[in-house]
């Protein structure tokens, strides 16, 4: 059995890593840049081995034994088959599995009990664990699903400040404010959209909070719209659970959201035990171990 475990929590923002022991025991973490291996997988590859390699280096160990170890990589776009044989032949690790990003959030968010998370970052997905059963709901993707995530919100703001300029919304903050960085010219607008990453787009999305904060009706529209999108799915969720175990948030934009949120979902959240890279590591400890002493 190799001598160190790795745990991955990859996204479409950044990657980070955590090297243990055989135990569990968490030695040192390590960060690097987005790894959606679905919307841009060799850059994936990259900062996979990067974070691996720098959580080595925090540990004070040697980056060569990243080679050696086994990982357990929970990665945004792994729903599709063909991005995980990619990736996954091509990874640095002497043995990996890759699983979604939103079971190590599971995980990490509410240990082995029942109960069931909403990551809002990015991408947005939820999953609810009753029993056996595990529930996925949503986290399609950007082009066709992720509704209410911080790709949705940017784009959502950038097309907002389009229809401004054409006439078809009123101008307010944060439309004016958007557009002005594109030089007042839609046509730099849509050249961004159209070679945007899910990433890019959600770079916008912590100022449409920001502004409907200042009661900006345009981000309020956004936002409000957004929140329906995350109501839905946690109705779902619901139906799932029928009123048993933990509730958390989780993601980037997960502080943000309760005001905008349902009164009945918002009674029910609680705060996570521990995050998604402490989950990744505590399956790769309990999966990737087992399967080594099996050999």
């Amino acid at each position: 059995m190799p001598d160190y475990i790795i745990g991955i929590d990859g996204g479409g923002t950044s990657c980070r890593a955590a090297v243990a022991d055989a135990d569990g025991r968490i030695l040192g973490r390590g960060k690097s840049g987005a790894s959606n291996i679905l919307s841009d997988p060799d850059n994936a590859l990259r900062h996979i081995e990067e974070a691996a390699r720098l959580a080595f280096r925090d540990a004070g160990l040697s980056e060569d034994l990243v080679g050696s170890s086994s990982a357990l990589l929970g990665l945004a776009g792994n729903n599709v088959g063909d991005a995980v044989n990619y990736v996954l032949a091509r990874l640095p690790f002497q043995r990996s599995k890759i699983v979604n990003d939103g079971l190590i959030a599971l995980q990490g968010a509410v240990g082995n009990e029942d109960g069931a998370i909403a990551i809002l970052g990015t991408g947005t997905i939820c999953l609810a664990r009753r029993g056996d059963k595990l529930t996925s709901i949503g986290g399609w993707g950007f082009q066709v699903s992720d509704l209410g995530s911080g790709a949705r919100l940017g784009h959502a703001a950038l097309q907002e400040c389009l229809l401004a300029h054409d006439g078809v919304r009123p101008v307010t903050p944060i439309s004016a404010e958007l557009l002005a960085e594109f030089g007042n010219d839609p046509e730099q607008v849509v050249g961004f959209a159209r070679k945007a990453s899910p990433g890019e787009f959600g770079r916008y999305a912590p100022r449409v909070f920001f502004a409907a904060e200042r009661g900006d009706e345009t981000a309020l529209r956004i936002l409000h719209a957004a929140a329906g999108e995350i109501d839905a799915a946690l109705d779902a969720v619901a139906v799932v659970m029928q009123g048993k175990g933990r509730l958390c948030l989780l993601g980037g934009l997960a502080a943000l959201y309760p005001a905008y949120l349902a009164p009945r979902h918002r009674v029910h959240l609680t705060e996570p035990l521990a995050d998604a890279l402490t989950g990744a590591v505590s399956l790769a400890v309990s999966e990737l171990t087992l399967q080594g002493a099996a050999r």
